[in-house]
């Protein structure tokens, strides 16, 4: 979950005095137009994911194998917590994020997206498409796809876990499960999901592949989704015409919700999510190619589409994105911050009603999944990998 929750500054501080400085390969700070950040490791982690704060102060984390991990305001990362999903753990799939009920101190209720494994009919197989290049190899045939459930959170342990979404239909191999989940101000539940490398069914009402869906967080269709009474199309999308969406966030000042996805071969995006909009993919992008270096017509030949606030070629590879709120680095106040895979970067982003522009990166020397504030206004960022940690970036002293 990318809510972010203004809290005092005693966790952050208690929880940095039980780690040392971040390793090698992070460098131990980073230049901003705001100062020198210091980078502080609070935690070792493998392939995380996402991250959410509890009310009091802990924070859950979730890693790709399959693992909901929570620390603790002493700083005390903990086991695996019982009671997760299994989850299809190969590739881009596995446990992914991790969000908490608005109203967790009444339902103690957590929510996670995940790659779900489905039936494995005999002889299944992935096809070839020529638009992913000659390099291109999936995942395993295993069909699987995107999933969210809830569950409660008794003390350090799930249970009543619940399938609230998923995505349909499943399919074989390949990535681009999408998977951030956010609650919006009004309580529904928004998911982003992407289109499996399938290309087409981004523009196919009849799937909530390549879209963004909202729905309430017991699983049922908001009244006011943009195609809840239409028919011939999903009740749950609320956008189409999506590719990979790996980050999104609520606006602190207008409550909207914005999105990052990845493009093929340039073409990342930046998105204003509003109901019923239809982004394109796979029919434009902006400066992007398919894989096999196939061109792919620009958005402003096709302006029925809705286009980017802000577009990169080359490619940022964007993932977990947040908004700044906190007072520890003044200078960001309102900025939205996204996670760089490839760029190894975090990104900071101004944006000013819809028009959005780059401001500055932040060099990690390292891939960035998931960024978010932390709870005393210092930025928290997951790094991405086998040996991925929990870091803190705060104003060097």
């Amino acid at each position: 979950m990318l809510t972010l929750l203004k809290r005092g500054a005693a966790v952050a501080a208690v929880v940095l005095s039980a780690y040392s400085a971040a390793p090698a390969q992070v460098p131990p700070q980073v230049q901003t137009k705001a100062g020198p950040l210091a980078v502080t490791s609070l935690a070792k982690l493998e392939h995380p994911w996402g991250m959410a704060y509890l009310p009091d102060g802990r924070l859950l984390i979730t890693e790709k194998p399959g693992r909901l991990r929570i620390l603790s305001a002493d700083g005390k990362l903990s086991e695996a917590v019982p009671g997760t999903p299994a989850v299809a753990y190969k590739g881009q799939g596995g446990l992914l994020d991790v969000a908490v009920d608005p109203k967790f101190a009444e339902n103690k209720l957590v929510y996670l997206s995940y790659a779900e494994p489905g039936e494995q009919p005999e002889g299944t197989k992935d096809s070839p498409d020529v638009r992913l290049g000659a390099n291109f190899k999936a995942d395993d045939p295993q069909v699987k796809g995107g999933a969210v459930a809830r569950a409660k959170l008794d003390g350090d342990k799930l249970s009543d876990l619940q399938v609230i979404w998923r995505q349909v239909p499943k399919t074989v191999g390949r990535g681009h499960f999408g998977g951030r989940i956010v609650f919006a101000p009004d309580g529904t539940l928004f998911i982003t999901s992407g289109e499996r490398q399938r290309f087409e069914p981004a523009q196919d009402p009849n799937t909530n592949l390549g879209a963004i869906a909202r729905i309430n967080p017991d699983g049922s269709i908001p009244k006011d989704n943009p195609f809840a009474n239409k028919p011939g199309v999903r009740p749950d999308l609320y956008t189409t015409g999506n590719r990979n969406p790996l980050g999104a966030a609520v606006h602190p000042a207008t409550g909207k919700l914005w999105v990052n996805e990845m493009g093929p071969k340039g073409g990342d995006e930046l998105l204003l999510i509003e109901p019923g909009r239809n982004f394109g993919w796979p029919t434009v992008g902006v400066q992007a190619k398919h894989y096999n270096d196939a061109p792919i017509p620009e958005h402003a030949t096709r302006p029925e589409f809705a286009p980017p606030a802000l577009a990169w070629t080359p490619v940022i590879s964007p993932s977990g994105m947040a908004f700044y709120t906190g007072d520890l680095i003044p200078g960001w106040k309102g900025s939205a911050l996204i996670g760089g895979l490839s760029s190894k970067a975090v990104i900071r982003v101004t944006i000013e009603g819809e028009k959005a522009t780059e401001a500055e990166r932040l060099d990690m020397k390292a891939r960035i999944r998931d960024v978010m504030q932390g709870n005393d206004g210092a930025l928290l960022v997951l790094t991405d990998g086998a040996k991925g940690e929990l870091l803190r970036l705060a104003p060097a002293k």
